[in-house]
């Protein structure tokens, strides 16, 4: 790290701290040389390739606007689609991957939304899955009577 004010190019750590929501590390730093102290803010960049071959960040805002759609009309808040969107979001960046096809970010709501609430559940399976014909839908709420019996 280059200090920004001398532009020597050692400078030394001297504080490291993790943001609330722990996407960001604040860094507090010192120039070898000059002695002057700066702080740098370091973020991870995780990003989500779309089926066109389009490349953008991973937005929790756009897990929760798709999920909030399958939602409509169930009781569940805002506070529970936001924590569904960062449960997503841990279970992408496990991998260790810089990205993730759209198609993961899916397949990764699925789980989560499930233990939501079903019906929410089957209405973004049913889109995502795309499913074809009723028996599709009878599939998946047989697999859903099944664990629930389980």
């Amino acid at each position: 790290m280059h200090c920004p004010l001398c532009h020597h190019e050692d400078t030394r750590v001297v504080d490291t701290r993790v943001s609330e929501d722990g996407t960001s590390i604040r860094r507090r730093r010192e120039c070898v040389n000059c002695k002057h102290r700066f702080s740098t803010l370091e973020t991870s960049s995780f990003l989500v390739v779309k089926r066109s071959g389009v490349v953008e960040p991973f937005s929790r805002d756009k897990v929760i606007s798709g999920v909030r759609k399958a939602c409509q009309g169930r009781p569940v808040d805002d506070d529970a689609l936001a924590l569904l969107a960062q449960k997503v979001e841990e279970k992408l960046r496990e991998s260790g991957a810089a990205q993730v096809k759209a198609s993961d970010v899916g397949k990764a709501i699925l789980p989560f939304l499930r233990e939501l609430d079903v019906v929410a559940y089957l209405r973004f399976a049913s889109v995502y899955s795309g499913f074809q014909s009723l028996d599709d839908f009878q599939s998946a709420i047989d697999s859903l009577r099944a664990d629930n019996k389980s």
